[in-house]
């Protein structure tokens, strides 16, 4: 009898795992493969979060997280980590997600030993190396490096095929985020944070709001807290709740702008299901975020995209994800349009979400039981 491949997954960041728990899980059930996971724990805190409420144990720990750490040192450790596991584990084929470093130095670490890659996630773009940073480059050079591409979009797919990627090893799956999301949000949901539990958003118009990637420190994020303060002041009935990034430029930048500001409701980090739930009960979403371009508009939230430009042009043209940038006036313009117009309001947030069907998972483990040649035709694909 032959020996069942060994798929090993690899994360470690908190986006990074809601996105691969589901996949896990999936994999997990299969009676074809032997299921191995590996965490880099870029992420720590926020990482164990996750594999709490997924039951994910995973079968190696780099635990290489350190306070004020360097892109470089997280790639040279996790590097170092990555290549002791796989010579110890051998896997058939390793799983990576996105665009994080971890993805990266995981999809390298599999090339030096000639491992076959899977990437899950693959194909966004916005082409420009240094927007946003390092993800552009990290998803890019994991693809380099992958044998098997999982977009979720057809967008995604002609990304690939644009440079050259072999269109029989890219397959169109829908985003596993959706899947989550079935897990990670119920309406009888108790939040853990006091504050939210004991929140009524029924009264008050309640703008969730995430804001901390890297190019938009300093003054991008100044204009930004600008932005939510005169909001607030001009709405009455619109409060915000703003979990902030544990990172201390964010920390230092949000609250001096808007510590002080009534009805700015300024939360250390909430684990991930006070999250989704929080974006379930709010008016709308303001973010920096990639994932919650995708997973808001899932949940019937119109989101407005605090960056100068998006990886998701999809949600773009759907109708559900507009970009405002991180001018304060034009934050405080769109964001006034859908505070104030009901009629363009409803269009956002009942436009079909692009992303997904709650599937992807399921098209992932088809694909990779294709690729193994254990089934012979590929998974239909999602969206076409």
């Amino acid at each position: 009898m032959n020996k069942k491949p060994v798929v090993l997954s690899v994360f470690g960041t908190r986006p990074d795992a809601i996105k691969m728990a589901p996949l896990v899980k999936t994999i997990e059930k299969s009676d074809d493969f032997i299921s191995k996971v590996c965490v880099t724990a870029q992420h720590r805190q926020m990482l164990d979060q996750v594999l709490k409420i997924f039951s994910i144990n995973p079968d190696y720990d780099l635990d290489i997280m350190k306070d004020r750490q360097t892109l470089g040192r997280v790639t040279k450790t996790a590097l170092e980590g990555l290549e002791d596991v796989l010579g110890k584990l051998k896997p058939d084929i390793v799983l990576v997600h996105g665009d994080t470093t971890t993805a990266f130095v995981a999809s390298l670490a599999a090339f030096y030993a000639k491992i076959p890659v899977g990437h899950v996630e693959a194909g966004l773009r916005t082409y420009d190396k240094y927007f946003p940073f390092p993800e552009e480059m990290n998803r890019k050079l994991a693809g380099c490096i992958a044998d098997l591409h999982f977009a979720p979009t057809v967008t995604n797919y002609n990304n690939l095929v644009k440079e050259g990627v072999n269109p029989e090893s890219i397959y169109i799956t829908g985003n596993t985020v959706i899947d989550a999301l079935k897990v990670l949000v119920s309406k009888d949901y108790n939040f853990e944070n006091d504050l939210l539990n004991n929140f009524d958003f029924t009264l008050k118009r309640v703008i969730a709001v995430t804001a901390h990637r890297r190019e938009n420190l300093g003054k991008p994020l100044e204009n930004i807290c600008l932005a939510l303060k005169e909001i607030v002041q001009k709405y009455p009935d619109v409060e915000i709740i703003y979990p902030v990034h544990l990172n201390p430029p964010v920390q230092e930048t949000v609250r001096k702008i808007l510590g002080n500001v009534p009805k700015v409701h300024l939360l250390d980090p909430i684990q991930v299901r006070d999250m989704h739930n929080l974006m379930s009960r709010s008016y709308l979403v303001l973010t920096d975020s990639g994932g919650l371009q995708e997973e808001a508009p899932s949940l019937g939230i119109p989101v407005l995209v605090l960056r100068n430009e998006t990886e998701r042009p999809e949600a773009v043209k759907a109708g559900t994800v507009k970009v405002a940038g991180t001018d304060t006036q034009k934050i405080v313009k769109e964001t006034e349009l859908l505070l104030n117009d009901k009629a363009e309001y409803r269009r956002m947030a009942h436009s079909v979400n692009p992303y997904g069907d709650g599937h992807a998972s399921e098209r992932i483990l088809q694909a990779i039981r294709h690729w193994f040649g254990i089934i012979d035709k590929k998974p239909q694909p999602f969206g076409v």
